[in-house]
């Protein structure tokens, strides 16, 4: 690994049982994390060796010091991501300098003065648009009567009904699901567990799913082969994937004519809506599984529609020549 103006960082190899990379990514409880936070340290690894075709792996992590992380930091900014994205980059570097300093590669002193690096700070309204009730209809008419078409609808009612991140609903299994209390237990980021709670339609597009499904232990949604056939692994159906469920709202709104939304933006839509019927902050923040209320704040749409009623009050004078 090596950086601009820093050729001396040049190293053998980790071996892998010492890795810091391998470790740090063994440590993450989710899949979604696992991949995310690789993705995170490959793109690292290639910004400071200017090799498109290297990962984090083997990688001398152990060698960077402070003047090298302060530059990785710049280097991060200049790429033009949001500040969210480079803090995202700045907690796996963090993260595997202290595997290092764990393995006894570096010395404690030096990995307190590379990790101590201040977050990027940045202020941004929250990405994605809102799905109007007529889409949401729209999509589920898209949806046909075939395994595929079944499935779908309940994956859409579920997302529009709970506001869940994309990984976890295809993270639920079975077991999640209680028909009596209209919940779905969901494992969220860092693995914390949290009720959510489903409409009566969005029930009875799952109950209606799960007919064709089956009562076979496994994933609640998964890919469904040409032939109708759920995807299985030792006897039990396999998960869909982040991209897997991405792939089936692009589908179903292009069947439907209607514009590309993501899974995001029927979680922004979500809290929206609790927020506008006069949810309080707390109850909706615990729904999507928020760390900080100061996140779930941001998706309140009444102050933005405040300040456009004030700007309503105004009349534009019309257009007159002084005389």
């Amino acid at each position: 690994m090596s950086l601009p103006a820093v050729p001396d960082l040049a190293a053998p190899p980790v071996e892998p049982a010492r890795d810091p990379y391998h470790i740090y990514l063994a440590s993450l409880t989710s899949p979604e994390s696992r991949r995310t936070m690789r993705g995170c340290l490959d793109r690292l690894a290639r910004l400071l060796t200017g090799d498109a075709s290297v990962t984090g792996a083997g990688q001398p992590w152990h060698l960077l010091r402070y003047e090298h992380t302060v530059r990785i930091r710049t280097l991060l900014t200049e790429q033009g991501w949001s500040a969210a994205y480079v803090n995202k980059h700045l907690v796996a570097l963090r993260r595997v300098l202290k595997e290092s300093w764990r393995l006894g590669q570096t010395s404690a002193e030096d990995y307190a003065r590379a990790s101590d690096l201040a977050p990027v700070r940045q202020s941004r309204l929250p990405t994605g648009q809102h799905v109007p009730p007529e889409v949401v209809g729209a999509a589920l008419s898209a949806c046909d009567d075939s395994a595929a078409g079944t499935r779908d609808a309940a994956l859409i009612a579920a997302l529009y009904s709970t506001g869940c991140r994309r990984a976890e609903v295809g993270g639920l299994t079975l077991a999640d699901y209680d028909p009596g209390a209209r919940s779905l237990r969901v494992r969220g980021k860092r693995d914390k567990e949290r009720l959510v709670y489903l409409t009566a339609e969005a029930i009875g597009l799952l109950e209606r799913w799960l007919r064709v499904r089956g009562r076979t232990p496994g994933a609640l949604f998964s890919p469904i082969s040409k032939a109708g056939r759920l995807r299985m692994r030792d006897d039990r159906p396999v998960g869909l994937t982040g991209q897997g469920i991405a792939d089936i709202l692009a589908r179903r709104l292009g069947e439907a004519g209607a514009s590309p939304r993501t899974a995001h933006d029927f979680r922004r839509t979500f809290i929206g809506e609790l927020l506008d019927a006069g949810v309080d902050l707390a109850t909706a923040q615990a729904l999507v599984g928020h760390s900080s209320p100061a996140t779930t704040a941001r998706y309140d749409r009444r102050p933005e529609r405040t300040r456009r009623e004030a700007v309503d009050r105004l009349r534009l004078p019309p257009a007159r020549p002084l005389a």
